[in-house]
């Protein structure tokens, strides 16, 4: 009965939404990423991109005014990742903070002597383990256009690694998704990538194994031929966990756009 509710209220909010076609064709049309998506898949975004709006609320920071513009472009990006698992993915926080570019958080850290010291780190974008998660404007709006660099899909990616801890590089995995082979083939590529870094691909993925989950997902959305040609295995792994297939874009098939969320779910 809840689940019929739930999936009630949230048609109900769908077919109420107030945003305008012209409104949904500007953004799209600002997003090459999205240029693959079948028209089925284009319309599924769009009402997830409706329920994200409803559930996440946007500030922004240093007196930037968040326009419908940036709240859609936002979302359809935070969306992407997540079309055919659903909204759930991304329950247990609300908000994303959105500064005119990147910030510099003042933190104190600890090194191996015991000694805390406070840094400065230059950001553009962050996401909080049940926190908010925080992005430049500068970046993200310029994200989407398929240069295999994209700070939006980096920090929800952030958020799905952390549905099941701290990020690490090793998210919730479906039944059908073995989680061996998975941390085999994200090891392997990992320490190869350390060792080597490969043309096209930010070198910031070496940093750890959570950054490198985010940085070839990022590209996995923005030049899934790079992926494939360079990590083939990786590519396939993610393929099948987020349920997508962007090179060839074969019939999908995926739980309602108010999936809920179980990191042991099956494709229908």
């Amino acid at each position: 009965m809840f689940n019929y509710l739930r999936q009630w209220r949230r048609k109900r909010i769908i077919r109420r939404s107030r945003i305008s076609e012209d409104a949904w064709k500007s953004v799209f049309a600002q997003l090459p990423i999205l240029g693959h998506l079948s028209a089925a898949e284009k319309d599924r975004l769009r009402d997830l991109a409706v329920l994200f709006l409803n559930e996440k609320s946007f500030f922004g920071a240093h007196g930037l005014e968040v326009t419908e513009h940036m709240r859609l472009l936002i979302a359809l990006q935070a969306c992407l990742p997540i079309l055919h698992l659903g909204l759930d993915w991304y329950a247990g926080w609300s908000t994303i903070i959105v500064y005119p570019a990147g910030f510099a958080p003042v933190r104190e850290v600890e090194d191996e002597f015991g000694l805390v010291h406070t840094v400065r780190e230059e950001l553009i974008g962050e996401a909080w383990h049940d926190g908010p998660v925080i992005l430049s404007w500068e970046d993200s709006g310029v994200a989407g256009a398929a240069d295999a660099k994209n700070v939006v899909i980096h920090e929800f990616i952030h958020k799905l690694d952390m549905l099941n801890g701290a990020a690490d590089g090793f998210p919730p995995m479906h039944a059908n998704v073995d989680a061996e082979t998975w941390s085999a083939t994200f090891s392997a590529a990992f320490a190869d990538f350390q060792e080597h870094p490969k043309p096209g691909l930010d070198d910031y993925g070496a940093t750890d194994p959570a950054e490198f989950l985010a940085v070839l997902s990022e590209v996995f959305f923005e030049n899934p031929v790079l992926l494939n040609g360079t990590y083939p295995e990786v590519y396939g792994a993610l393929s099948r966990f987020f349920r997508q297939n962007p090179i060839q874009n074969p019939a999908n098939p995926a739980s309602d756009a108010g999936g809920a969320y179980s990191p042991n779910s099956r494709v229908s």
